[in-house]
């Protein structure tokens, strides 16, 4: 017979560092200086957000986005699924930004 004690470790709800909020909202990405497409913003957050593309993306990427109203931000695609992704901001939104955004997008 075996027998072992153990511990049931504390579930997190949520591992993200701020919530996020939808939205659908068409922004250019870069990869590169050359290269543009289309895809679609669906949540955002202070750090980051998931588009839904086109194309698959590569975890670990680094691109640009054109996001009306924010302007050109860069960040790294932390996951991807298939066509969709999500990615963390290189310079977090303020929370005035996002609460702006947000009434303005969502």
């Amino acid at each position: 017979m075996f027998v072992a004690e153990f511990a049931l470790a504390e579930r997190t709800t949520n591992r993200r560092r701020s919530p996020r909020a939808p939205v659908s909202l068409d922004v250019q990405l870069g990869e590169g200086c050359m290269q543009r497409t289309l895809c679609r913003v669906v949540d955002i957050s202070l750090h980051g957000c998931r588009l839904h593309a086109y194309s698959s993306m590569a975890p670990n990427s680094t691109i640009l986005l054109n996001v009306p109203g924010l302007g050109a931000m860069g960040a790294d695609i932390v996951w991807s699924d298939d066509l969709v992704a999500g990615c963390q901001f290189h310079v977090p939104l303020t929370q005035q930004t996002f609460d702006r955004f947000i009434a303005d997008h969502g």
